[in-house]
């Protein structure tokens, strides 16, 4: 197959010590790929041998079937913009001069910035969101509006490919969105190639076309999203020891409370979610039901509650699962219900809410914070 983008036995390290062997990759025109893996597994050492900021130590990266090492510096940085995590040395220079350099492969010797130039300029300022700060000194300016000024600095580049190292990582959620809406819309509309690191697992699932996963001197997975989060990898990727990641929806909850369960929860359809981390947080063990499998409350419950008992997808709830929920409701002080009403679906839920009103059994009702616990 013939790639816009390519490595072959690449190998990077630093003063000629191998730190990853045989990165293989491969991308079309217009595909994003996203480095993930644990603190230190070498994703900006990648990046940085990629945008020819450190030197391989074996092997060659084709950009549009040329050997990169081979382009001059000038058609290298007319086809790659990149925007890592060192931060660039400036004197007296305002957002809008940080945001001009990215026309400079353009100006020839003289540097002149012709209106042609200029509207780019206005319109990477504009696209990002960065027009009111534009004539503020960079130096002096969040770490949050710094990024978006060198991801407009990377769109006056109009490169055909764009480095990006943790871009997303001084963003709040609104601008995180904004970043990411924005290379999406270059990537369909120009054909960007997008090649990035990012440490948020449930963005990097939802934007890239392929995911490379990173650790020790090898990588460990090449290949798409849903051939990446297969269920159980993401937590040996990072080696997670406590709490929870479910690659099925992005989920990451912490360590439930290690004690017996004393409060059975009612919940279904997404009622119980923020019912089972407030407990989690007061350190309260519980146990859930009847819950189907593929209820919205259901990896929730299946990371933070001492036993869920569920039934089912697309099946009516088993006498079964009922009788095991009865047996556990009967071992529990407290019940908190989170539901108003049931439906014929699981109308055995309402039997648990019945039962525990006729045994004498606390019943709470969300909202449920002013309880005594």
């Amino acid at each position: 197959m013939d790639y816009y983008f390519e490595t072959r036995q690449m190998c990077v390290g630093y003063h000629k010590r191998p730190l990853i062997k045989d990165i293989e990759i491969g991308l079309k025109k217009g595909e994003i790929l996203t480095l993930i893996g644990p603190n230190g597994a070498g994703k900006s050492t990648v990046l940085k041998s990629i945008a020819r900021q450190l030197e391989m130590i074996s092997g060659v990266v084709y950009l549009d079937k040329e050997d990169m090492t081979r382009m001059s510096g000038t058609k290298l940085s007319q086809k790659m913009a990149v925007v890592l995590t060192d931060k660039i040395k400036t004197e007296m220079m305002t957002c809008e001069d940080v945001v001009a350099t990215g026309r400079y492969p353009y100006t020839g010797r003289f540097g002149i910035l012709s209106k042609e130039d200029y509207e780019i300029i206005k319109e990477a300022m504009e696209l990002v969101h960065i027009t009111e700060i534009k004539d503020k000194d960079f130096g002096e300016i969040s770490d949050g509006q710094r990024q978006r000024v060198m991801l407009a600095r990377a769109i006056c580049q109009e490169p055909e490919i764009i480095i990006l190292d943790e871009p997303t990582s001084y963003l709040d959620v609104k601008y995180k969105l904004e970043f990411l809406s924005i290379l999406q819309e270059m990537q369909r509309k120009k054909g960007l190639t997008v090649i990035m690191s990012l440490h948020e697992l449930e963005l990097a699932a939802r934007v890239s076309d392929k995911i490379l996963c990173i650790r020790g001197e090898y990588v460990d997975r090449f290949g798409k999203p849903e051939e990446i989060f297969a269920p159980g990898y993401i937590v040996e990727l990072f080696s997670i020891a406590s709490g929870s990641f479910d690659e099925e929806n992005g989920s990451m909850e912490l360590e439930a409370p290690k004690k017996e369960a004393k409060v059975f929860v009612i919940a279904g359809g997404g009622t119980g979610r923020n019912v089972y981390r407030s407990l989690q947080r007061q350190g309260i063990a519980f146990i859930t039901g009847i819950l189907f499998e593929n209820d919205v409350d259901y990896p929730v419950a299946k990371a933070l509650a001492s036993e869920v008992i569920c039934s089912q997808s697309f099946e009516p709830i088993s006498e079964d699962a009922l009788q095991r929920a009865r047996q556990k409701l009967a071992s529990c002080t407290s019940v908190i219900c989170c539901r108003k009403k049931f439906g014929t679906l699981d109308k055995e839920n309402s039997e648990l809410l019945h039962c525990a009103r006729e045994w004498g059994i606390k019943v709470d009702y969300v909202p449920f914070q002013n309880r005594e616990n």
